[in-house]
Parts: structure tokens; sequence; C-alpha cells
């Protein structure tokens, strides 16, 4: 089975890097699409985050795990990908309610379901707030790969 886990990622936070590493204990293969969301102005460069999500995996030895750029709707890139479900992280009762709804439609278009797994101790945790913090010079090296650290410190 191939599971699509979507999103901004601006930055790839360890909240990400959890739920990557729990999916990919549940599927043969999971494929991290980097979308371009029009609503969200992207803060960094997708090709250059890429490219660190790519040296993460390496590093976590995670060989069932690929990443990819992608534009327009999750479910397209998905089907073209033959994923059999959506991969999604839920920090809190919040975001499921807002995914079920998301998740409600991706199956009624396309007829793809989406998997949910839990943040847990990562929860409180968001690109917003990890951006927040690293912009008023507070550390985040414990919550970010070594390799986006990497490429937020390139961008100062």
């Amino acid at each position: 089975m191939i599971g699509f886990y979507a999103g901004s990622f601006d930055p790839f936070t360890n909240g990400h890097l959890a739920i990557v590493k729990k999916s990919a204990k549940c599927f043969d293969k999971v494929v991290i699409g980097i979308g371009y969301n029009s609503e969200k102005k992207a803060r960094i460069d997708k090709t250059k985050m890429k490219e660190a999500i790519e040296k993460t995996i390496k590093h976590e030895m995670l060989d069932n795990v690929d990443v990819v750029l992608y534009e327009g709707l999750t479910v397209d890139k998905a089907k073209e990908l033959k994923a059999d479900i959506l991969i999604r992280g839920l920090r809190n009762g919040t975001d499921y309610e807002y995914e079920e709804n998301i998740s409600a439609v991706n199956e009624k278009i396309a007829g793809i379901d989406t998997c949910y797994f839990r943040a847990g101790e990562l929860g409180y945790l968001s690109s917003s707030i990890v951006m927040e913090l690293f912009e008023n010079d507070k550390l985040i090296d414990n919550l970010v790969p070594k390799a986006v650290l990497e490429l937020l410190n390139s961008l100062k």
C-alpha cells in the first residue's frame, strides 16, 4: 500500500517527522508531497525544503519514503502516484474537525480515504510556531530535524 502525506511543510518539523515515521511502519511506501498552497504564502523555497526533508529521511534510514513537489489538488497527485490512502497528522480535536471535512470531500470526489496519525507529545507543535520562535531568535534545535535547522540558519 502507498500512503501520501501532503502538506506545505513550511518548515518540516519534528512533529511531521513523527507522522512520517509512524506511517512508514504501516505502509509499503510513503510519499511526502510538498504542495503549493495558494492560501499560504511560502516562507521557504519548496525545492530547498524538499532537499532538507530528503536529507532527514536518509538520516533516519526511512528507505520506503520519497519526497515530491506538486501543485493542484492533493487527491489528483495522490491518484497520479497510485496512492491508496492519504496520511494526515492530528494535533488536537480542532485538527480532527478540519481534516474530517476535507477527508469527506476527498473521498467523495476521488474515492480515496484518509488515515490519521496522532502527533502525541508533539501535538503543540506547528510550522507557524516554529517560524515565530526562529524569527525571534529562540532555539528550535529540538523542534526541527537537523537538515531543516541548517536550511533555516542559511536563510538568516
